[in-house]
C-alpha cells in the first residue's frame, strides 16, 4: 500500500527539501516499520512519531540530503518517489536492526533454525518460523506475551556460556532449541523471527545488561539467616553448598535477580526485571514454588537460603 501525500514530490522539484519531503519520511516510516516489524531505534521503548522522526534525522545524517535527491530522480510522479523511499527506509531499518543486540540474536536463531529440518521458514516478510509439521497457512497471531509466560514455565534449560561472536556451545544451542521447540508447538503456526528473539531475550536475559542490586531482607528473617550462617565460608560437611549450588544452577537469571526479593509483590519484580507486571508475577510465582519445593526436601533449610543468598551478594559485588 502507498501513502499518497501531496506536496513532497512538487517541493523536491522545485531544488528543495523542506517540511513536505520530510513529513513524507516520517509515514513512510511509520508504514515500514509496522509492515516489516522493526524495532524503535535507540532509546525509544515504543514507536511514536518522536522516534519516527529520529529515525529520519539519522538516515539523512547518514546518507546525505543527496539520497532523497537520487530517489526524485528516477521517479516520475509522488507514488513513484514514495515506492522508492520505502525500499530505502527499509533497506537502513534493515541495516540498523542488524547491528543491535536483538538483531545478532535474530541471525543467531536463524542459523540454527535453518540448519535443523524440525523448522521451516515461512514466505513473505516479516521472517517468520514455523515446525516443519505444522499447515504452510498457519500464522500466529496472538500475544506475546502468551508465548513469553509459556517460555518461562519450561524448567531444566538454562545457559552458562554466551558468546557474541563464533560456533554457539552446545549446551547453548540445546536451550535455545528447547525453548524455540515449546513456543513453536504452543503457537501452533509460524511466529515473527523479532518475536522469537524477544521471547528468548526474556527467558534466558541475553541482552540484559549487569545489574547490580542490594540485598533486601525478607520481612526481617532473610538478614538474620544470613548472619546466623555467615561463616559457612568454611568447608562444608553436611553439603549445604552443594545443595545451594543445584538449587542456583536451576534458576533463570530473572529468578536469580528476585531471590533476595520474595516479600515484594509483583508490580516491584516488574520494575526489577524491566518486564511487564503479568510477566513479572508469573517469574516470582514460579521461583517460590520451587524453592518451597526445593528447601522442603533438606534438613536445613535455613542454612540453604544463606548459601543462595550468598550467592546474590557474590553477583551483585
Amino acid at each position: 500500500m502507498v501513502l499518497v501525500t501531496g506536496g513532497a514530490y512538487e517541493e523536491l522539484q522545485t531544488g528543495g527539501f523542506g517540511p513536505a519531503t520530510f513529513d513524507l519520511l516520517r509515514r513512510l516510516v511509520h508504514q515500514v516499520r509496522r509492515a516489516y516489524g522493526f524495532p524503535p531505534p535507540q532509546g525509544y521503548a515504543q514507536w511514536g512519531d518522536e522516534a519516527a522522526y529520529e529515525v529520519v534525522l539519522a538516515m539523512v545524517t547518514a546518507k546525505g540530503q543527496e539520497f532523497v535527491t537520487r530517489c526524485f530522480t528516477l521517479t516520475a510522479d509522488q507514488e513513484s518517489l514514495e515506492r522508492v523511499l520505502l525500499a530505502s527506509i527499509k533497506n537502513y531499518l534493515i541495516d540498523e536492526a542488524k547491528k543491535t543486540p536483538r538483531g545478532k540474536l535474530r541471525r543467531r536463531i536463524a542459523r540454527l533454525m535453518g540448519e535443523d529440518t524440525a523448522y521451516r521458514k515461512s514466505n513473505g516478510s516479516p521472517p517468520r518460523w514455523a515446525l516443519a509439521d505444522h499447515p504452510e497457512e498457519a500464522l500466529w497471531q496472538g500475544d506475546l506475551d502468551d508465548l513469553i509466560a509459556h517460555a518461562a514455565h519450561v524448567r531444566g534449560v538454562g545457559i552458562t556460556r554466551w558468546n557474541h561472536s563464533g560456533p554457539t556451545p552446545k549446551q547453548t544451542v540445546h536451550a535455545l532449541k528447547t525453548i524455540l521447540l515449546c513456543v513453536l508447538q504452543h503457537a501452533q503456526g509460524a511466529v515473527r523471527e523479532e518475536d522469537l528473539a524477544k521471547v528468548l531475550e526474556s527467558r534466558f536475559e541475553l541482552l540484559a545488561p549487569a545489574r547490580v542490586t542490594q540485598l533486601f531482607a525478607d520481612e526481617g528473617t532473610v538478614a538474620a539467616i544470613v548472619e546466623q550462617h555467615a561463616a559457612a565460608t568454611a568447608p562444608d560437611p553436611t553439603g549445604t553448598e552443594g545443595i545451594a549450588e543445584d538449587i542456583w544452577q536451576r534458576l533463570s537469571p530473572n529468578e536469580r535477580l528476585l531471590l533476595p526479593y520474595l516479600d515484594k509483590d509483583a508490580h516491584h519484580a516488574a520494575q526489577l526485571l524491566e518486564v511487564r507486571q503479568g510477566h513479572a508475577a508469573l517469574v516470582l510465582s514460579n521461583l517460590k514454588t520451587m524453592l518451597r519445593d526445593a528447601l522442603s526436601l533438606d534438613s536445613d533449610p535455613q542454612a540453604v537460603a544463606a548459601a543462595l543468598l550468598r550467592r546474590c551478594e557474590e553477583v551483585a559485588s
